[in-house]
């Protein structure tokens, strides 16, 4: 039985009309059921929430791994552009040359026109609508709601 049947069945224990308690036996049997599946929903919950931190931790530890090996490489190809100076070099295993590219160095982004520039779309300051209408403000487009969150320790 799913933890909402435990409930049909723990409800059907109990006369609607009286609140007396039908089947004492019954009724507890059914309370220690509903009590080890919720019991074994928190503890599944925190065996997940341990899982995704290694995840965190794992994913943070390759992105600095990543970020090195790109910094290696980039040391790496201005060495070989500073020891060929513009030529090409080329073995079996291996090749190396060169290309001309262009790129935009922005010196000042105030002088440059508005059909140059790239503008985000807005985004709310949640917390500080928060804020505001606990002050009492009213903030168009915003209400404050309160829900109940789940805590598993």
């Amino acid at each position: 039985m799913n933890i909402f049947e435990i409930d049909n069945a723990i409800t059907e224990c109990v006369d609607a009309e009286t609140g007396e308690i039908i089947d004492l036996d019954r009724l507890e049997e059914l309370q220690m059921q509903r009590d080890d599946k919720v019991e074994n929903v928190a503890l599944w919950i925190k065996e997940l929430s341990a899982e995704i931190e290694g995840i965190k931790a794992e994913s943070k530890r390759l992105a600095n791994r990543k970020q090195t090996a790109e910094n290696k490489i980039k040391g790496l190809k201005k060495y070989l552009g500073y020891a060929l100076d513009g030529h090409k070099f080329k073995t079996a295993r291996a090749s190396v040359s060169f290309r001309k590219s262009q790129a935009v160095e922005v010196s000042d982004i105030n002088l440059i026109p508005a059909e140059y520039l790239t503008f985000a779309d807005p985004k709310p300051n949640k917390a500080e609508i928060k804020k505001a209408i606990k002050a009492g403000k009213e903030v168009g487009g915003c209400t404050l709601t309160e829900s109940m969150s789940v805590i598993v320790g």
